[in-house]
C-alpha cells in the first residue's frame, strides 16, 4: 500500500511540472492553432500577442488566464482576461508550542515554546491583462 502511495504521489508531482509553453498548448490544441492565420501562429509560437488575434491565439500564446472578466464597452461585448502571479515576501511571524515529549506514555514531560521567526508571504500580482472586444485582441499590457 506504502508503495502504491508513493508511486501515485510522485506520478502525481511529475505532472504538475509539465512546462506550460506554447509549443505544449499548440500540440495539446492543435485545431485551435490550424485555425489562425500565418501571422497569428508566428506569433503564437514566440507566445506574442497583437491586436485582433482571436482569444483561441492568446490562450495558445499566454494560457489560461487567471481571471476573467465581462462586460460592454461602446456598446459591444468586451471580455477582460488578468495574469496573475506571486511573488515572495519575507515577514515575521509569531509562533507557538506546547504538548508532551516522545515519550510522553512511560515518562511524560512537557514542553512548550514561543517565539518570533522568519516566515515567507506569497503575494498575487497582475502581471497581464487584455481586453477583447466581440472576441478579438483590442488593447493588451503587461508588467516588465
Amino acid at each position: 500500500m506504502k508503495k502504491w502511495f508513493g508511486a501515485i504521489t510522485a506520478g502525481l508531482m511529475l505532472a504538475s511540472c509539465v512546462p506550460a509553453t506554447p509549443q505544449y498548448r499548440i500540440q495539446k490544441e492543435p485545431g485551435k492553432y490550424d485555425s489562425l492565420s500565418e501571422k497569428h501562429k508566428e506569433l503564437v509560437q514566440k507566445g506574442q500577442i497583437t491586436r485582433g488575434m482571436p482569444q483561441d491565439a492568446v490562450y495558445l500564446a499566454w494560457g489560461r488566464p487567471s481571471q476573467a472578466f465581462q462586460g460592454s464597452k461602446n456598446g459591444r461585448a468586451a471580455e477582460r482576461w488578468d495574469y496573475a502571479g506571486t511573488q515572495a515576501v519575507p515577514t515575521n511571524g509569531f509562533y507557538g508550542a506546547y504538548g508532551y515529549g516522545p515519550y510522553r506514555y512511560y515518562n511524560p514531560y512537557l514542553y512548550s515554546g514561543y517565539g518570533i521567526g522568519p516566515e515567507v508571504a506569497y503575494v498575487p500580482y497582475r502581471i497581464a491583462s487584455v481586453w477583447f472586444i466581440e472576441n478579438k485582441v483590442d488593447s493588451w499590457e503587461r508588467a516588465r
